[in-house]
């Protein structure tokens, strides 16, 4: 996370936000345990510099891996990291943006087309993922008959919201509800925390906020559990959803807050670690 701070602590103005959006689109892959090639890196610094396009980084990973001779086992994550980072710096690079559940949809496709068969594509199957902030316990992710229907009342629902008349504490608190509601959709079969956090950042954008990127970026996996948190509930043991969590990351990174962002405070077992 430390390749490009000279270009974000020291570069021109354009080599800074570049820094910041590479950052940010490299911190994202952590959430799936993915990281880049150096390779990557060392391209994605040629597009700092404005020695080359977005397109031609691209143009090279994918060259990089269609010539590589020798393979490891670890070649497949590493090129989805490498492939994703990419896309994702196009996205946030492009300032158009269109609130719908068509667009969120086509970040996903963006995102992963030729890396999984199913990239843009609703999934129609039920899922559970075991989560180490549950001890492996799982969210109830919204059932696969009813997804496109739950994520167009999400999406009407939020803009019917009349945000001129709330304070911006409330404005943040409706905002996090939202983008935690349609993550717990998880409309695809992989790829949703990423493509939730892409969308979200363009969403905030389009409010006027000036986002502090570099959270995505040192805190992907705090973002993801934060999420789970906001959508799991075991009432037999006093365990409530709450987004507590999400809103310690949307302060720091809507308001400049410096709440601690620690993942160990969002175990559910938390309290009873420091007893």
């Amino acid at each position: 996370m430390n390749d490009f701070e000279e270009y974000i602590k020291q570069g021109e103005p354009d080599q800074k936000e570049k820094g910041i959006i590479w950052q940010t689109a490299i911190g994202l892959q952590q959430v799936d345990g993915l990281k880049p090639s150096a390779y990557l890196v060392e391209t994605a610094k040629e597009n700092i510099e404005g020695k080359i396009t977005i397109d031609e980084v691209q143009y090279r990973i994918d060259s990089y891996y269609k010539t590589k001779i020798v393979r490891t086992d670890d070649d497949d994550r590493t090129k989805e990291a490498d492939t994703v980072s990419a896309r994702i710096v196009k996205i946030l690079s492009n300032d158009t943006f269109s609130f719908s559940p068509i667009t969120y949809i086509a970040i996903h496709r963006q995102l992963f087309t030729g890396i999984y068969k199913f990239a843009g594509k609703i999934r129609d199957y039920n899922i559970s993922k075991a989560e180490w902030v549950l001890n492996g316990k799982s969210v109830l992710y919204a059932n696969a008959p009813e997804i496109r229907a739950t994520l167009d009342y999400d999406f009407n629902q939020e803009k019917q919201y009349d945000y001129k008349n709330v304070d911006l504490h409330q404005s943040i608190q409706h905002l996090a509800k939202f983008i935690s509601g349609v993550w717990q959709i998880h409309a695809f079969g992989e790829g949703n925390t990423r493509t939730t956090a892409v969308f979200a950042i363009k969403y905030l954008r389009s409010f006027g906020f000036i986002i502090d990127n570099t959270l995505f970026a040192e805190h992907a996996w705090y973002f993801r559990n934060a999420l789970v948190r906001a959508n799991y509930n075991d009432w037999t043991n006093n365990i409530h959803a709450t987004d507590e969590y999400l809103m310690l990351f949307l302060g720091n990174l809507l308001l400049g807050e410096k709440n601690e962002l620690k993942n160990r405070f969002l175990r559910v077992d938390w309290k009873n670690e420091t007893n």
